[in-house]
């Protein structure tokens, strides 16, 4: 909600503020490869002059990338205000590889960015630009909070800030004037209007139950059945593995690319989804990954929470995050991988059915209906203590058509979670023109074989596409 001179962070978005307290680094990194092309400057290298330029001349379409985070004066919610010091070169950053600097050595420096905190007291964001990769390419290494950005409003990012076209022209910046933070009458009359509101909220639902109370009930049904679902799986504890121990806070970061035909024929032969796909191959790399860390499969019980999205339509870049997730078991132990696929296609299946991804929306709404924040704080601490899964696999569809930096043109992009307490790996996958980007984040101790490890997704990968072949 929008108060004069501030915003509060929906439930959600505080929630991912309130994790990051407890020890970890709570934000998105995505690592975009482009060609030079255009961008070469005249004394040779990056035309980074024009490309902050650019920046600043899109951070109007991104209003919260101007705001830092504060809290109100008695309750303590978070909100956004304006950054009277903003300043683009902080946060939009110029570095360079030795030449002519490979794969290898993007992971090595953008592992050390994802390491390093962002710091509060300024918008909670940076873009490194990376030159010196070989081919005439360069990099762009984003760090976003969470509470900025999931995975559908972080593709709405990527095309804000790119075109479809290679246009080299830069638009005018619209001119920004900070507003001046908030005063404690602003924050007292918010509370009186979010009452208003929660009031009105209440008496339009008792209407409409009574209006329709068929619809009621049903409504009623589903949301309970959603929330039990949610409830059940989260408290669920998952199986103690070598990778679920308390982490630090340096990273390593490696990636892996699907062929997105492939993976869709393989969807097709095997009557599943192309999330079945992905969730199947990153089943078959934990198993490798477990087995040859002696680690006895009998029994394991590897549960994994999926991100998914609750948008009704496009991303609405003034909503950071609006997403919900399924719980659900991987079946490392079997060995037959067509198996594999099918039990994770009926739990997939099955979460559909009951709109299970509902449950954790339900309770966020109740949160921001009430403005409290004890039900945020009460959740994130019920997650820290039970830790109710072993990783997190996102997979969000990127844009199927090239996009451009001022006319560089971009050639692959590579998306990477953040780690929670106790969650030594977690795998984001994201498609971009033909291929699905498998983006691999790992704790520096506990994933000391993550290159290994995308060697075991290449490996899973080629035995579905086997099985799938002869099916």
């Amino acid at each position: 909600m929008v108060g004069k001179g501030f915003e509060r962070l929906s439930a959600q978005d505080s929630s991912f503020v309130i994790f990051e307290g407890l020890g970890s680094h709570i934000h998105v990194t995505a690592i975009a490869v482009f060609e030079l092309g255009p961008l070469l400057a005249s004394q040779g290298g990056l035309d980074m002059q024009r490309v902050r330029a650019h920046i600043g001349s899109r951070l109007h379409l991104l209003p919260h990338y101007r705001k830092k985070l504060a809290y109100t004066f008695l309750q303590r919610h978070c909100i956004w205000v304006d950054d009277p010091r903003f300043d683009l070169a902080y946060h939009v950053r110029h570095t360079a590889l030795p030449r002519p600097g490979g794969d290898e050595e993007l992971k090595e420096i953008t592992g050390r960015i994802a390491s390093q905190p962002l710091e509060r007291d300024r918008p909670l964001w940076e873009i490194w630009f990376v030159e010196g990769l070989a081919g005439d390419r360069f990099a762009a290494v984003a760090k976003v909070h969470h509470s900025l950005v999931d995975g559908v409003s972080g593709v709405g990012v990527l095309t804000s800030l790119l075109s479809p076209t290679a246009e080299t022209t830069i638009a005018r910046a619209p001119k920004w004037k900070p507003q001046p933070p908030p005063g404690i009458l602003d924050f007292l009359g918010d509370g009186v209007s979010r009452s208003a509101e929660f009031s009105v909220s209440v008496a339009r639902t008792l209407i409409d139950a009574v209006a329709s109370p068929r619809a009621a009930i049903d409504n009623v049904a589903e949301g309970a059945g959603a929330a039990w679902e949610t409830l059940s799986g989260g408290l669920t504890r998952p199986a103690k593995t070598p990778i679920n121990q308390p982490i630090g806070g340096q990273r390593r970061i490696d990636w892996k690319d699907l062929d997105l035909a492939e993976v869709r024929d393989i969807r097709k032969r095997l009557d599943g989804s192309i999330n079945d796909v992905v969730l199947t191959i990153v089943s078959g790399a934990v198993r490798r990954l477990l087995r040859r860390r002696r680690v006895s499969l009998k029994g394991l019980d590897f549960r994994i929470t999926v991100p998914v999205d609750i948008r009704d339509g496009e991303a609405d870049l003034g909503v950071q995050n609006k997403v919900s997730s399924w719980f659900l078991s991987l079946p490392i132990a079997q060995r037959d991988p067509k198996r594999r696929f099918e039990r994770i296609r009926d739990q997939t299946r099955r979460l559909k059915a009951l709109n299970a991804a509902r449950g954790i929306d339900l309770f966020m709404r109740l949160a921001d209906a009430s403005g409290s924040t004890l039900l945020p704080s009460g959740l994130v601490a019920i997650v820290s203590i039970l830790n109710p899964y072993n990783m997190i696999v996102s997979n969000i569809r990127g844009p199927e058509f090239p996009l451009y930096l001022l006319g560089a043109r971009l050639t692959e992009f590579h998306a990477h979670l953040p780690l929670f307490e106790n969650q030594g790996l977690a795998v984001a996958a994201m498609s971009y023109l033909d291929k699905i980007h498998l983006g691999l984040t790992g704790d520096w101790d506990l994933m000391p074989d993550l290159a290994e490890f995308a060697r075991d997704l290449d490996a899973a990968a080629s035995e579905l596409r086997e099985v799938a072949d002869g099916s």
